[in-house]
Formats: structure tokens, sequence, C-alpha cells
């Protein structure tokens, strides 16, 4: 069905660039120009964007990359050198509909890594918490790692979005979202923490805040004095699934949290020579920033929103590998 209504919507998209090349190639014609130069060059100019989302709906989307990155600190207790953690963010479910092959293939190249421990930061589904029907909430419960699965709360998976009568249903959305979450055997951080041990003295502490944006057009839900109740470990992991958060209430302030991990804002699904109309809106976007010993890496998703596709976006798998310095 999803790949149906990916053809549709190019047809239709194809129909309308046609329809309006026509009319242009017309206007031409009444000003004196030549109609059929006209109309052929506009169907040329026209060409490689239709090209372009065929390759992204039908086979980029598709394509799983894993970005290898090592991560050096001196914070960073012994016998956790050589921690690793795979980060995925933004599934977007809806997007996964009648694709879970597709989804099998990346949960498996995430196995296959032998992770430590598996964050998802955030928006893992778009509109509701119907969209792990379908056999997708059973894949995803697959994904394994030694220490666990855990998650936190982006915009999306507030409900926010959705047609809902009430502000009641609407919790009453959220709250199945965390249950089915719990069903997955995924422990959800919500402005909250936990303590991950392998010595007596060797501990980090991961960190989880409800998504906090710096933009005004994604609402605020966390609370970081909260989420950092009770943290003792040496070296601290924040998961902040908008990325604005970072340099605002991170960086700024002089934490003494050491790793933020943050999705978001996908590479707004396109980038072009490595250039991406996401720089325009976020300072960090995507990849590895740091300040001092303070790092920011950002994962521009597996799922899609708006439009279901992605050109020099490909989905992300995160390896991050801990070092000691």
């Amino acid at each position: 069905m999803d790949i149906i209504s990916n053809v549709v919507s190019l047809c239709s998209a194809t129909l309308f660039v046609v329809l309006l090349d026509l009319i242009v190639a017309m206007v031409i014609k009444l000003g004196g120009g030549k109609f059929k130069k006209s109309f052929k060059r506009g169907l040329w100019a026209t060409l490689l964007p239709s090209l372009l989302w065929c390759y992204g709906t039908f086979i980029e989307r598709n394509i799983y990359r894993i970005n290898e990155v090592s991560l050096y600190s001196q914070n960073l207790p012994a016998s956790f050198d050589g921690y690793k953690i795979v980060q995925i963010s933004d599934i977007h479910l809806a997007s996964f509909k009648g694709r879970n092959k597709s989804l099998q293939r990346a949960v498996n190249k995430i196995n296959s890594q032998q992770p430590d421990l598996i964050l998802v930061t955030g928006d893992l589904i778009t509109i509701g918490p119907w969209e792990l029907d379908g056999g997708l909430q059973e894949i995803l419960s697959k994904l394994n790692a030694k220490d666990g699965v855990y998650t936190i709360l982006g915009n999306h998976d507030f409900c926010a979005y959705g047609k809902w009568e009430s502000k009641n249903e609407q919790k009453e959305a959220l709250n199945h979202l965390k249950t089915r979450i719990s069903q997955m055997g995924w422990r959800l951080l919500s402005n909250s923490n936990v303590v991950l041990s392998r010595a007596e003295s060797d501990t980090i502490s991961l960190i989880g805040i409800d998504n906090i944006s710096q933009n005004r057009h994604f609402r605020s839900y966390g609370d970081l004095n909260k989420a950092m109740i009770g943290v003792s470990g040496s070296f601290k992991i924040l998961m902040s699934h908008d990325p604005s958060f970072w340099r605002a209430e991170i960086v700024a302030p002089k934490t003494d949290i050491d790793l933020t991990l943050s999705g978001h804002t996908h590479a707004m699904q396109f980038s072009l020579f490595g250039w991406s109309p996401s720089s325009l809106l976020f300072d960090e976007y995507r990849g590895l920033y740091s300040e001092k010993e303070q790092f920011l890496y950002v994962n521009i998703g597996l799922g899609e929103t708006f439009f279901k596709a992605r050109v020099g976006a490909t989905p992300e798998i995160t390896v991050l590998n801990l070092l000691k310095k």
C-alpha cells in the first residue's frame, strides 16, 4: 500500500508539473515566443527533480548507513573503555507502513553491531500509537543490547499532531504509547536517569528528558533539573530530542554533561554536495559537534515526515565507541 501511495503521489506531482509547464509555454507563445521550444525546455527542467524524487522514495530511504564515531574522554571510567552505543532516532513508524521488511533489515543491522547499549532519541511515531500495529512493534521488540534499550519522548511522541476530540483523548493516546514502549522491552526515561555500572566504583549516568526546543514552533515538555536528581556517574550521557537544547542549556551554563545525543532535524531529508536546508534552522543539525570536553551527536533519523523520500540524507544508524582519553 505504501508503494502504491508513493506511485500515486509521484504521478499526481508529475501531472501537475506538466500542466504548469504547458501553461507557462502558452503564456510565452502569447508573448511572441516559441511554444514547442519552451515546452521542451520546461520538461527537461522538471526531469531532474522527478528522478531525485523516485530515487529518494524507492531507493535511498531503504538504505541504512552505519556511521561509526569514536569519542575520547578523560571522564570515562576505565572499565567503560571501548563501550559501544548504538543510537537511532526519528523512526516515525507511519513512514514504515507496508515496509516491514525494510524495518527488519534496519533492526538486523543494529543487532549485528552487538552493542552494549541502544538509545532511541525520540519520535518513535508521527501521529498516534496505532502506528506500532501491523507487526512493527514485534520487529522493534527484537532490538537487543547487553545493557538494554532506552528511549525518550520527542515532540511527535506526545501525540500533539493528531485530531483529538479532547485533551483527555490525547493523554490516553500518550499513555497507550508508553505502555507499548514498555511491552517492547524498552525503558522510557521521562525526565529521569539511570546508573549503568561495570565495576563497583565505575559508573556512568544515562539521563533522558522529554522534548525541549528553543524553537517556539515545537512544544517543550522537559525538565532537566528534575532529570538530574540523583545523578552520580562520573561520565554523563543526556538524551535530548531537539539539538537546539545543547548549546543553550548544556554548553552555555557549563554543565557537567559529557555527551548529548539528539535527533529531530532529519537533515530535512535532503542534502546536496554536503549542504542541507536544515543548516538554515539549526546550528547543529547533523553529525558530531564539540565544545572543549562536551560532545553532541545529531542523528538524522530512520524514518520520514511530510514527504516519504530521502535524497543525500540516508537513514542513519550511529555507532558510538566510548574511549578513555
